[in-house]
């Protein structure tokens, strides 16, 4: 049970992640709460490691429960 709640959360962050990657793709900007612009092309590049890290996690899941 506790295997299948952490999968969902999982999940759900990693849903979270492709919508803001895409909202970046399409020329979002976001700034610090100083009004100071976020480096998008870092912010994309650690959001894509942050997805491919949560990839792994879900696949070792669910090969955990199968």
């Amino acid at each position: 049970m506790a295997d299948e709640t952490e999968l969902e959360r999982l999940t759900a962050r990693r849903v979270t992640l492709i919508y803001r990657l895409d909202l970046i793709a399409k020329g979002a900007q976001i700034t610090y709460d100083d009004g100071s612009p976020v480096d998008m092309a870092s912010e994309k590049t650690r959001l894509e490691a942050d997805v491919a890290q949560l990839d792994r996690r879900i696949e070792a899941l669910t090969r955990k429960l199968h």
